[in-house]
């Protein structure tokens, strides 16, 4: 039977036309046998006609699906053997079954039957491990592909993407950045200056700046006396970082020569195709580098990511007492418009922090509102416990210590909250109470990190200063003298001062001393501060045997560590770290150990040729370029070691990111 009539959709309408014209032939041949035999001969003529139209259509149809059939055939062929796609057929360990022609001569092959995949490249891995088609971009020798990985098959198909990644990588280095550059205390140093000598350092300077943009590439324009703005892309960038900007070294040492405390800021906006964004980023990250004493630059992406360099230098310390009273008159009204002042510093609370805390309580008092002073009882080190035991003799000044749940059972909506030698919201005392208060006044000493406390009414933040009790006791200068220091008081300020000065060896400025005298001259008893101070003889024992462990992890940068079962004090910690720097050939010392409180601690101390505090951010913590600090949790003193080693080789060699 013709292929035709096999076909159903055309077999049952064509029997029917046979049935109905052979009906059709009876019924006219009833009729007129002549009519009939002509209709009988029209109807088989038509239907030959249809049922050869039909075959030849149909043979027609059948040759050109063979033809085609065919070609599609080669053509897969050609594409497994031929296109520029790397296809790869494995078995289920992972040996080379199959590989086409393409993938061969790429990779110059004679055979990749039988290899390993883990042999072209240990990318692989994530790959097979996955039960579902996914893909992911790995490197086989210098070409980049795209792979595809279909897991019920154990096929990989391969795109060549090279071209692609170049000339992504093209764009991404051709890639505008902004930089803003501030001379630090640019101003301050002409006003001493006649006009020749102003006009001299001017020209340096400019000289300096524009010999380094030449050098690189840069665009630079001097847009005011101590600003300029740099442009230039992401390529030149790199090279900056790996030269670790050396325009920072350049100007601090040709200004030096002539006694000048010149140095230089940069905040650098980077990763954005928009203009408004970069500039954006570039000038908070210059306020950032700013709030951390300058002499460094800060590179800010979108994202939020920050590097530093630089920072070599301890702060210049100001040489004007405005800021200080213009601060202290702005607080005394906040205090003023206040019920009450709530006062609260870090976890595991310092003598800084306690003595700042103490004075703040006391500019309350000085304007008649009432300071109460936020503590945990159950979390502050040996030596603080001395002084409390201290103020717990004085019952009106132990009454201004209460517990975090008293504070949050207290606040009002007119309530002031002052936070102490702390700007970072995750080291205070009770986040509760910073995130229920809407009024809140910063003081702090330490160099701004990007963690940082926001919608503060007052920020009062000096890297210079070598304590908060230093900043604080200045702004008490300026209060209304309505009651004067206690003994007590002063005392525990002068504390704070001494412990963060190590008695006014390190970070000591002529503010710190003024500082000092006045505490002296309202009271303050330097042989309580030294009882305060002192240390048993099991404590001693202590650090000896850390300092025993001491190994060097470079040119003068020693690392000491705690015993493993053992949990060390923060305070015992830091004082380990201060006799290990007065060794000789010591210019860092980091000691390691596990912490009351939990997890691992790591204090750093320098002299400050090795800037410690940008080596601790890099670790979670933060401080000052000599003095600083970190706690690692969810680690061991092994890890912790290995970990700051490594951050250690990262800051000789480049820069650090926060």
């Amino acid at each position: 039977m013709s292929a035709f009539f096999r076909k159903r959709k055309l077999r049952y309408p064509l029997i029917a036309l046979l049935v109905l014209g052979m009906a059709a032939s009876i019924l006219i041949s009833l009729w007129s046998e002549w009519a009939a035999g002509i209709f009988i001969l029209l109807f088989v003529l038509v239907f030959t006609i249809t049922w050869v139209t039909e075959k030849r259509v149909y043979e027609a149809t059948e040759k050109h699906i063979e033809a085609l059939s065919y070609r599609m055939k080669k053509v897969g062929e050609e594409a497994l053997l031929e296109m520029p796609i790397g296809i790869l057929l494995v078995n289920e360990h992972y040996h080379i079954e199959w590989a086409n022609p393409y993938m061969t001569s790429t990779l110059k092959y004679d055979s990749l039957i039988g290899e390993s995949l883990y042999t072209l490249s240990d990318d692989f891995h994530p790959l097979v491990k996955s039960e579902e088609t996914t893909e992911m971009t790995i490197a086989l020798g210098d070409r980049k592909y795209r792979v595809y990985y279909k897991a019920d098959d154990r096929l990989f198909y391969l795109f060549d993407i090279t071209e692609q990644v170049e000339i992504e990588t093209l764009y991404y280095a051709d890639r505008t950045v902004i930089g803003i550059l501030f001379i630090d205390n640019y101003d301050e140093l002409a006003q001493g200056m006649d006009d020749q000598t102003r006009s001299n350092l001017s020209s340096l300077v400019t000289s300096l700046v524009n010999q380094w943009g030449a050098k690189h590439g840069i665009f630079v324009k001097r847009i005011s006396s101590e600003r300029f703005m740099a442009v230039f892309n992401e390529s030149i960038l790199k090279e900056l970082e790996l030269s670790k900007f050396a325009i920072l070294d350049d100007i601090r040492e040709v200004t030096s020569k002539d006694n000048l405390a010149l140095t230089l800021s940069i905040g650098v906006g980077a990763g954005s195709a928009s203009l408004v964004e970069l500039g954006g980023l570039a000038q908070s990250g210059l306020d950032l580098v700013l709030g951390r004493g300058g002499d460094q630059v800060a590179i800010k992406h979108p994202s939020g990511k920050v590097k530093f360099y630089g920072g070599k230098t301890n702060p210049v310390e100001k040489r004007t007492r405005v800021r200080a009273r213009v601060i202290s008159h702005a607080l005394r009204d906040l205090i003023q418009e206040s019920d009450q002042v709530f006062i609260m510093g870090h976890k595991m609370p310092d003598m800084d922090s306690i003595g700042a805390a103490v004075g703040v309580a006391k500019m309350a008092a000085m304007n008649k509102v009432k300071g109460r002073i936020i503590l945990d009882f159950d979390e502050y080190d040996r030596s603080v416990m001395r002084l409390m035991e201290a103020i717990e003799g004085d019952p009106e000044l132990f009454a201004q210590f209460i517990t975090p749940e008293e504070a949050l059972a207290n606040m009002t909506e007119h309530s002031l909250l002052v936070v102490v030698d702390t700007h970072k919201p995750s080291m205070v005392i009770d986040e509760r109470v910073l995130q229920r208060m809407e009024r809140v006044v910063l003081i702090d000493h330490h160099r701004r990190g990007e963690e940082f406390i926001t919608n503060t009414m007052l920020v009062y933040m000096e890297p210079y200063a070598s304590s908060t009790a230093e900043l604080v006791t200045e702004l008490i200068e300026y209060q209304p003298k309505h009651e004067k220091l206690s003994m007590l008081e002063a005392t525990a300020m002068l504390a704070g001062i001494i412990v963060d000065t190590k008695s006014f060896t390190l970070r000591t400025g002529a503010r710190t001393f003024e500082a000092a005298s006045y505490l002296r001259s309202n009271g303050a008893d330097t042989v309580l501060v030294q009882r305060i101070l002192k240390e048993d003889l099991e404590t001693y024992v202590e650090r000896a045997k850390i300092v025993q462990t001491v190994e060097f992890a470079g040119e003068g940068i020693a690392i000491a560590r705690g015993e493993s079962d053992r949990v060390y004090s923060p305070v015992l910690i830091a004082q380990t770290a201060d006799i290990l720097l007065t060794m000789k050939d010591v210019n860092a010392s980091f000691v390691v150990a596990e912490r009351t409180e939990g997890g691992i601690g790591i204090s750093a101390r320098s002299l400050g040729e090795v800037n410690v505090q940008i080596i601790m951010e890099n670790l979670g913590g933060g401080g000052h370029l000599t003095n600083a600090a970190t706690q690692m949790p969810n680690t061991t003193i092994e890890q912790a070691v290995e970990q700051l080693k490594a951050v250690i080789l990262e800051d000789t060699e480049g820069g650090t990111n926060e």
